[in-house]
């Protein structure tokens, strides 16, 4: 037995607090780590011990192996649990751990070193005749090798990363004869996936369109037992990033899950697997599946396995580290309703998905029946530029998978993130969707799907209310309605600047009767202020009436209202622009990130579309394009710049009409 009463988490936000939350269910003492940037973190406050192990950016901190194990011998622990993502199938740390003395949370480092590198598991799959797709998993790294051997496993064509996971190191690529176009694919995998993984070997393999994405979740303990927990579904994607996942899997039979969990075991066994590990799949819509890849560790989405189980997989996780054997036999394994998982986070579906960085002003997580919400949150919540940009996950459970997409179609509504951005909006979109809720399910329909989502309208009601709490609460603040209005008229005109658009407005005041507000196209709106605790608010407009929230700080303001969640300014008192402005061809940053590559100079002539630079955010590349054909006249940033959203970048003068 691998006795231990001390456990460090090596992860941060929602996961780490998972984590600890079982511990401290199964009476152990548990250790946080956190950077420079997770000081005032959630997942430290809820530890029994905390120790710091250096500066904001991964590399510097959650990535570095011995910060870790210092970390173990300063606060004590004699287990470490790496959650998921870093350092969490890195066969190296493990046998670092072991070679300390410490018990990793997870696989023998042999096990990850022939089951975590896809290019090893294929190999090792195709041995044990568990079906694989087509495709190279060779040494041979150079290019002129990978394009030799995309040629001969043909299109559609996966590049993906053979390390790591979560989407990262992949491109799609459909047309061979573009050799250029191949060639800058395996640049861009090969660079996210040094970047996130610090490995840029790559793999091919052959891509299979209308197919499902199915996970097999295994579990092995070091007693020589086995089982499977289900599947899960996880079809819906956005370039190859989990949205949705679902469990069971809609659709597959008794029989199938049988086929699905017994290749799946088969795997684990042959390399001794203990613990937690998901074997992925995709599915054909005529029962066949390949092999993708085993992923040796917990996953994001095993929230909804225990929806449908009632285990705490956490918890079978440090039993076994602990040497014990499985708690259940496949036979005692039942299955229980349906559960799907959304991932909340900080990002601008709307503008490219761009990931949103800084202070939260005020979040709150929904509750109800059949609805848990795993989170990091803490009560001054701050998103660093650093990491991944998910913040939550909102999971709905019901007897049937309609009553879960409704409870958790509730569960977003309920859910509350003022000061940034986030999807929960647009994850609504996708619960909603008739592909969705038929269920019509393949890794293609959300990339297809999104080409007819336009961004959601700040519909009238929402900017009256905006603008009737901006006045409401600015003059409450002074103690009459006069206070805000210096003219000390009934009505005074108030200039809002919405979604990057000003609006002239006008709002008619008075005490004991409702604001009307009237609007740039001359249409009046009454609201009604019924309550207001400068966060919830209850509002009647034009006779209905509605509960909202809203944030406002020296004239920034957030509101939650009507479905859409935004941010509005005050700008009545700033000048007027006259005119001007840039031309089109301006390129400015959206993110915080690193500029890592810029592929144009000045001087140079561009097309519409051309490839312009690279920025990393939150572990993703995301490519800038010109948006016009024109002379690059000058650049603003050079590569291995941190940038920040409004700086210029690139600038082009369009051609001559």
């Amino acid at each position: 037995m691998a006795r231990f009463d001390t456990l460090l988490v090596a992860n941060r936000g929602e996961i780490a607090c998972r984590v600890i939350r079982s511990a401290r269910a199964l009476g152990l003492r548990t250790v946080a780590v956190y950077s420079d940037a997770d000081a005032n973190a959630k997942h430290v406050r809820d530890a029994d011990a905390s120790v710091r192990i250096g500066a904001g950016p991964a590399r510097d901190s959650y990535l570095d192996g011995a910060k870790i194990v210092a970390a173990c011998r300063a606060s004590g622990a004699q287990a470490v649990h790496p959650g998921y993502g870093f350092l969490s199938e890195n066969a190296d740390f493990a046998r670092a751990l072991r070679a300390a003395g410490l018990v990793f949370v997870g696989p023998p480092p042999e096990a990850i070193d022939a089951l975590g590198n896809k290019s090893a598991a294929k190999r090792l799959a195709q041995r044990l005749e568990v079906p694989c797709l087509p495709g190279y998993q060779g040494a041979a790294q150079d290019d002129d090798t990978l394009v030799a051997e995309a040629r001969r496993v043909g299109a559609p064509l996966m590049v993906k990363a053979a390390a790591g996971g979560g989407g990262r190191g992949m491109r799609a690529v459909d047309d061979l004869a573009d050799e250029a176009a191949l060639r800058a694919a395996i640049a861009a995998a090969r660079a996210e996936a040094a970047a996130s993984f610090g490995d840029g070997t790559l793999l091919l393999e052959r891509r299979v369109l209308r197919a499902r994405h199915v996970e097999v979740q295994v579990f092995g303990d070091s007693h020589g037992g086995y089982v499977h927990l289900g599947e899960r579904d996880c079809s819906t994607q956005r370039r190859n990033q989990k949205v949705l996942e679902e469990a069971p899997a809609p659709g597959v039979s008794e029989a199938l899950r049988a086929r699905l969990g017994e290749a799946a075991i088969r795997l684990a066994r042959k390399v001794g697997y203990i613990g937690a590990g998901t074997v992925e799949f995709l599915l054909e819509p005529d029962g066949a599946f390949w092999f993708l890849e085993m992923n040796t560790r917990l996953q994001v989405e095993h929230p909804v396995t225990e929806a449908v189980t009632g285990l705490d997989l956490v918890e079978w996780q440090l039993r076994v580290a602990r040497g014990e054997p499985l708690p259940h036999t496949q036979a005692a394994i039942r299955f229980s309703g349906h559960a799907i998982e959304a991932r909340l986070c900080a990002e601008d579906p709307y503008a490219g998905f761009a990931p949103q960085v800084g202070a939260i002003a005020a979040w709150r997580m929904p509750e109800g029946a059949g609805l848990r919400t795993d989170h990091g949150l803490a009560e001054a919540a701050q998103v660093p530029p650093h990491y991944d940009s998910m913040i939550a996950k909102v999971i709905a459970h019901g007897a049937d998978r309609e009553q879960a997409r409704t409870r958790l179609l509730a569960g977003l509504a309920g859910t509350s993130v003022m000061g940034l951005r986030t999807n929960r909006d647009w994850l609504r979109r996708c619960l909603s969707d008739e592909a969705f809720a038929a269920p019509a399910l393949s890794t293609a329909w959300l990339g297809e799907a999104l080409g007819g989502w336009p961004a959601p309208t700040h519909e009238p009601r929402w900017i009256a209310v905006a603008a009737a709490l901006r006045v409401h609460r600015a003059a409450r603040a002074h103690g009459a309605l006069g206070g805000w209005s210096s003219s000390g008229q009934r009505g005074s005109p108030l200039r809002l600047e919405i979604a990057g658009r000003e609006l002239a407005l006008r709002v008619e005041v008075g005490a004991g009767r409702p604001y009307a507000v009237t609007l740039a196209d001359g249409a009046t709106i009454e609201v009604d202020v019924r309550h207001d605790d400068g966060l919830d608010a209850g509002v009647v407009v034009d006779g209905l009436g509605v509960a909202l929230r809203a944030t406002l700080d020296r004239g920034h303001g957030w509101l939650d209202a009507f479905g859409l969640a935004d941010g509005f300014d005050d700008v009545t008192d700033r000048p007027q622009e006259t005119g001007g402005g840039e031309a089109g061809g301006s390129v400015v940053c959206r993110m915080h990130g690193q500029l890592t590559r810029v592929a144009v100079t000045t001087g140079q002539r561009v097309a519409r579309g051309t490839y312009l630079l690279s920025i990393e955010a939150m572990k993703m590349e995301h490519r800038f394009e010109s948006p016009i054909a024109g002379t690059v006249v000058e650049l603003g940033a050079a590569a291995g710049t941190q940038v920040a959203p409004g700086r210029l970048l690139v600038r082009i003068e369009p051609d001559p009409a």
